[in-house]
C-alpha cells in the first residue's frame, strides 16, 4: 500500500504574491515591542523632569536656609554689639526697631547719635551675607524706608517720597562713609544684577496699626532690610517640563 504525505498548506493565492504577509501573532509582537518602546521612553523623561524637580527643590531649601543663616547670624552679632535687631515676615526681613535707630518725625537725615549704629548694622550685613558666599542665594536685598501716617506735606510726593528718601539716606550713608559701603554697592546675583536696592512703603507697612502715642509712630518710622532669595526663573521651570513634550514617544 502506498503512503503519500498530505499536500502542504500554500496559503491563498494573494498569500502566496504577497511576500510582506504577516500573521496576527507577528502584528501583536510588533505592537507590544512598539509599547514597551514607548514606556521605557515615558518613564525616562519622566524621571528626568523628577530630577530636574528634586534640583530645584533642593535649591530653594538652600537658599532658605542661607538666608535665615545670614539673618540670625547678624542678630546674633549685633546684639553682642549691645544693637538689638529683630527678625520678621517670615524669616526674611532685618528689622531695626527705634531703640536702635530711626527718624525724626519729617526727616530722612540720620541722627548724630545713630550714625555709628548705621556703620556697624552696615558692616554685620557685608560680612554676613558675603562669608561662603551666601549672596548667590539671594535674588535682592531691599533696603526699605517706612513712614508714621501722619502726612508729610513738605515733599511732593508726599509719604512716598519720604519714606523712599530715608532707605537712600541709610544707602547712601553706607557707601559714602564706610569701607565696606562700595563693596556692598558691587555685589551682584547669580543673574549679575545688582543685589542691592532701595524702595519706600510710606506708611502702607505700619507695625504700630493705631498711632496714639509718640512712641508709636515714631515705631513706624524706621527702615526694613528685605532678604528675597533666588527662585527659579520661567526659563528654567519650562526646562523642567521639556522631558515630557517630544514630539516622538
Amino acid at each position: 500500500m502506498n503512503f503519500f504525505p498530505p499536500p502542504r498548506y500554500r496559503g491563498t493565492a494573494d498569500e502566496a504574491d504577497n511576500p510582506y504577509w504577516m500573521s496576527f501573532s507577528d502584528i501583536m509582537a510588533g505592537l507590544l515591542v512598539i509599547f514597551i518602546l514607548v514606556c521605557a521612553t515615558l518613564l525616562l523623561r519622566l524621571t528626568q523632569m523628577e530630577n530636574k524637580v528634586s534640583q530645584n527643590i533642593n535649591e530653594l531649601k538652600q537658599a532658605s536656609r542661607a538666608r535665615s543663616e545670614i539673618l540670625n547670624e547678624i542678630v546674633v552679632e549685633l546684639k553682642r554689639q549691645n544693637i538689638r535687631v529683630e527678625i520678621s515676615d517670615n524669616d526674611s526681613v532685618l528689622r531695626i526697631p527705634e531703640q536702635a535707630f530711626h527718624f525724626d518725625t519729617g526727616s530722612y537725615e540720620i541722627k548724630p547719635e545713630h550714625r555709628e549704629t548705621a556703620k556697624r548694622i552696615g558692616q554685620v550685613l557685608y560680612y554676613s551675607i558675603t562669608k561662603d558666599e551666601r549672596w548667590k542665594y539671594l535674588e535682592t536685598v531691599f533696603v526699605e524706608g517706612h513712614t508714621d501716617s501722619r502726612n508729610a506735606r513738605s515733599y511732593k510726593m508726599g509719604n512716598w517720597e519720604l519714606s523712599a528718601m530715608r532707605a537712600i539716606s541709610l544707602w547712601k550713608f553706607w557707601i559714602e562713609n564706610t569701607s565696606y559701603g562700595v563693596k556692598l554697592k558691587g555685589l551682584r546675583n547669580r543673574q549679575k544684577k545688582l543685589l542691592f536696592s532701595v524702595s519706600g512703603y510710606s506708611s502702607t507697612r505700619r507695625v504700630v496699626e493705631k498711632e496714639d502715642s509718640r512712641e508709636a509712630m515714631r515705631k513706624n518710622r524706621r527702615i526694613d532690610i528685605r532678604f528675597t532669595t533666588r527662585q527659579p526663573s520661567l526659563m528654567e521651570l519650562r526646562k523642567v517640563s521639556e522631558p515630557l513634550k517630544g514630539k516622538e514617544l
